[in-house]
């Protein structure tokens, strides 16, 4: 593998308000939708749905489904793409773990995503604390399915063995972007720790997953390069997604790429031997997550 560089690479800025039709965003409304953001707010619950400004969340919120995220709402990284708030995060509460498990069975949840923060300030990275979490919604929420989109535990193997252990039907960790534009994305995470984490993964036979965005200025090769960087790492389901830069401080948009781009995308990630994978300006990682089970 190439050693990455740590040059930042001049950008261009695009107006990232002027978005084209595909991408028009319906907001989210309907009994569902009002059922769970009751919920999220009766319990002070954090989703990466509201913290990512996800695009989806008319369609996921209109079905019930919410992607929970874990260690709170204040991010130890200042990842460029990324809108989750960076500062110095509260100590861990076991409540919320709790509050997740009553939320999942109150709103009769099939299938549930788990993310989280990136929590460098603990000692175990917050590993710990994800055990717990997958461990409580098993127990008390069996025939419910689950995803975990993780953090890289900065490429700690005995870290990511926790997770692991608690057997989630899913485990996906994202490379966010191709190589050259890792230094410039993504705060700490490097590549090559995020494929380290991917093949630890794939190697205990567990779903693995991973996912990109396009609009940061990668070519078409890269974007191949990548997917073949996956497929090596033992990733079976893959994501590919539009940027959509959330405020003028993050990185600049670089272009809109046309839903025919992606569905070209979709179809040769196919033909390398991706088993699933979802290709589309709207698609995040948990979006049609269940889908990624089997």
């Amino acid at each position: 593998m190439k050693t990455e560089t740590t040059e930042k690479e001049p950008v261009k800025k695009a107006d990232f308000r002027r978005k084209p039709e595909w991408l028009k965003i319906k907001l989210p409304r309907g009994f569902k939708t009002s059922q769970v953001i009751g919920l999220l707010n009766e319990k002070n619950l954090h989703t990466i749905c509201s913290s990512g400004m996800c695009p989806n969340r008319a369609e996921c919120w209109g079905n019930g489904t919410a992607t929970f995220m874990i260690g709170g709402n204040i991010c130890t990284r200042n990842c460029k793409f990324c809108n989750v708030p960076t500062g110095k995060p509260k100590p861990l509460e076991e409540k919320e773990i709790e509050d997740i498990v009553d939320s999942v069975r109150e709103l009769k949840l099939k299938h549930v995503v788990i993310t989280s923060v990136d929590r460098d300030d603990l000692p175990d990275l917050g590993a710990s604390h994800w055990a717990r979490m997958i461990r409580r919604l098993k127990e008390e929420c069996p025939g419910v399915t689950m995803e975990v989109l993780i953090p890289d535990f900065q490429g700690r193997e005995e870290l990511v063995e926790m997770v692991i252990k608690e057997r989630p039907d899913v485990i996906s960790h994202n490379l966010e972007t191709v190589r050259r534009l890792t230094p410039a994305v993504r705060t700490f995470a490097t590549y090559d720790n995020s494929l380290k984490v991917i093949s630890q993964i794939a190697a205990s036979g567990i779903r693995s997953k991973s996912g990109i965005m396009l609009g940061l200025g990668e070519t078409r090769e890269e974007i191949l390069q990548t997917m073949d960087d996956l497929l090596a790492a033992g990733c079976e389901v893959m994501t590919i997604g539009q940027y959509l830069q959330p405020s003028k401080e993050n990185y600049p948009l670089q272009d809109y790429i046309h839903p025919d781009t992606f569905a070209e995308y979709g179809r040769i990630g196919k033909e390398k031997g991706f088993r699933h994978i979802e290709s589309s300006p709207m698609v995040r990682s948990s979006f049609h997550a269940e889908r990624h089970v089997h």
